[in-house]
């Protein structure tokens, strides 16, 4: 029997589903209304699968937006596979749910991070009231956006 509940673990794994749930019914019905993502994730995690170029551009961390334009969405156990549209090239890209840092959707103000033990903070956080969101200039090409104006 173990010592106690790891609940910082458990509910990354709770997160985490809810994220591969919501990318599911989007891979079956489009994205409805208003709602876009900006999804930043881990570049360095292992089964992350991005062109050489776009490695060499983001060594660290990566922000893609699921708005307008992207294709090919699957949704696996593990992970996620889409398109996305860079200066006119598409790109595949594999992200699997344990390289996700945020996932925020700003049309409805919500938005989770996950917190790595080296992080400053210790405790998963739900980033809920101080988004801001700006109009954006409708466009049909994924954008790589810093995400520093929705931390706390």
């Amino acid at each position: 029997m173990s010592q106690g509940i790891d609940y910082g673990n458990l509910m990354h794994t709770a997160m985490r589903g809810l994220i591969k749930t919501v990318l599911k019914e989007v891979s079956e019905t489009g994205l409805p209304g208003a709602h876009h993502f900006f999804i930043t994730f881990d570049t360095r995690e292992d089964g992350v699968e991005i062109a050489d170029w776009l490695r060499e551009r983001y060594p660290e961390e990566m922000t893609i937006v699921m708005q307008h334009w992207f294709e090919n969405l699957e949704v696996g156990d593990l992970g996620f596979g889409i398109t996305l549209n860079f200066g006119d090239a598409p790109e595949p890209l594999y992200v699997p749910y344990s390289a996700i840092k945020t996932f925020v959707d700003p049309s409805v103000e919500f938005g989770l991070r996950f917190e790595s033990p080296e992080d400053e903070i210790e405790e998963d956080q739900f980033i809920e009231d101080d988004i801001e969101v700006e109009e954006e200039e409708i466009h049909h090409d994924a954008d790589i956006v810093s995400l520093d104006s929705f931390r706390k």
